[in-house]
């Protein structure tokens, strides 16, 4: 039991930690580009560290699982890579850049709402509403929603951190507010649509680690073509050992790289729903970082919404948590089931034959046989897979 528990406990541990390392690459890169720092040559740079990182453990470890490339999946990985890379990518950096780090990350907790609003459009999961867990998904998605409406939109007192005479920082302007708004809209649609597109990819090419690969080279290339149309000037991509080059390989390594094999390996355990749902831990981790560490200052609204938004992620995750044991307990008995219809002829069918009791006389003490008459039983077995 204890291991079966440490098992069932490690995608969750995976996907905590993850979120951890993305708080750490919005604050990081949150600095950077304050500095001046090009978000398109950022995201080429990030694309590629990301792609020299995970390339020779997808050579040495899948040389003799990966499926053979074709047109449509090959197409796949272009459209991936333009989801991902190259348009959440640059617009999650223009918000970032307008506003802070815990602005951003609560407008991108929209994604776990479209991402299963999309997974239920494309019947990759099944919502049942008479059933109370799908109910409590639902329910829990809304709620995190609402968290970062009261982030976003309601403020409240200002409550000033014990270090914030340390630090200055200019405020944003409420047209900032808006356009970041709308950017990071946009690019959470785009990293929705990544995450279905994703888990549809690696039902035809489940080699991860090399579609990993695959998305972020090319998410590469698509990135050095998109800054020498946009910069019009090579010389950004000229960075030196500064907090550039560590802000661009943090977030390459961590947040591309190891970030797409994490997703893509419980994209395929837990489907991406369960992907998403965690993504409201990053404003969590981002804000109180921001508070204790950078000495930022908060609304009272933002604290509200950091607790609404704790328990609506606690809310889905545990529904998704009795849909994983209802699915394992369903997969358990087709399992037996099935063996039993096996094993039984007639077509599942299984026919006791009559029964032949011995029983002792009560006047002469003798033991005699007789045969009871009884209609055969026929009990049928029937298996249902439920997905």
């Amino acid at each position: 039991m204890g291991l079966r528990m440490s098992e069932s406990a490690k995608p969750y541990f995976a996907m905590i930690c993850l979120q951890f390392g993305y708080a750490g690459m919005n604050l990081v890169t949150k600095t950077v580009l304050d500095r001046g720092m090009s978000h398109y040559v950022l995201v080429a740079y990030r694309n590629a560290f990301a792609t020299a990182a995970i390339a020779p453990f997808a050579f040495l470890s899948e040389r003799k699982v990966r499926s053979k490339m074709t047109f449509s999946i090959f197409m796949h990985i272009f459209v991936l890579a333009l989801l991902g890379p190259v348009i959440d990518q640059n617009l999650y950096y223009i918000g970032l850049k307008l506003t802070s780090p815990t602005f951003s990350t609560a407008v991108s907790n929209i994604v776990p709402a479209i991402t299963f609003i999309l997974d239920t459009l494309f019947r990759m999961e099944r919502v049942e509403m008479r059933k109370v867990r799908c109910q409590v998904k639902v329910v829990g998605t809304l709620v995190t929603v609402v968290g970062s409406i009261l982030m976003i939109l309601h403020k409240g007192p200002f409550i000033s951190s014990f270090r914030s005479q340390l630090t200055t920082a200019s405020s944003p302007l409420a047209g900032d507010y808006l356009k970041a708004t709308i950017f990071l809209l946009i690019a959470s649609l785009s990293w929705a649509s990544f995450f279905i597109l994703q888990a549809s990819t690696l039902k035809k090419y489940s080699a991860h680690l090399s579609l990993s690969t695959m998305v972020c080279f090319m998410g590469t290339l698509q990135s050095l073509a998109l800054t020498f149309v946009m910069e019009h000037n090579p010389s950004p991509l000229n960075i030196g050992f500064d907090m550039n080059l560590l802000a661009s390989a943090y977030a390459g390594i961590m947040s591309s790289s190891i970030a797409y094999y994490i997703q893509g390996l419980m994209m395929q355990r837990k489907g991406p729903v369960f992907v998403t749902a965690f993504n409201p831990l990053v404003v969590v981790i981002v804000s109180i970082m921001s508070f204790f560490v950078l000495g930022q200052g908060t609304y009272l609204g933002g604290g509200i919404g950091v607790v609404v938004l704790t328990v609506g992620v606690y809310t889905v995750l545990w529904a998704k948590h009795v849909d994983d044991d209802g699915e394992a307990i369903c997969r358990e008995d087709n399992t037996t089931l099935e063996a039993v219809k096996c094993c039984s002829g007639n077509n599942g069918l299984s026919i006791m034959p009559k029964i032949d009791e011995a029983h002792e006389d009560v006047e002469t003490g003798k033991i005699k046989s007789e045969e009871k008459e009884s209609s055969a039983v026929v009990v049928g077995f029937g298996c249902g897979f439920w997905f």
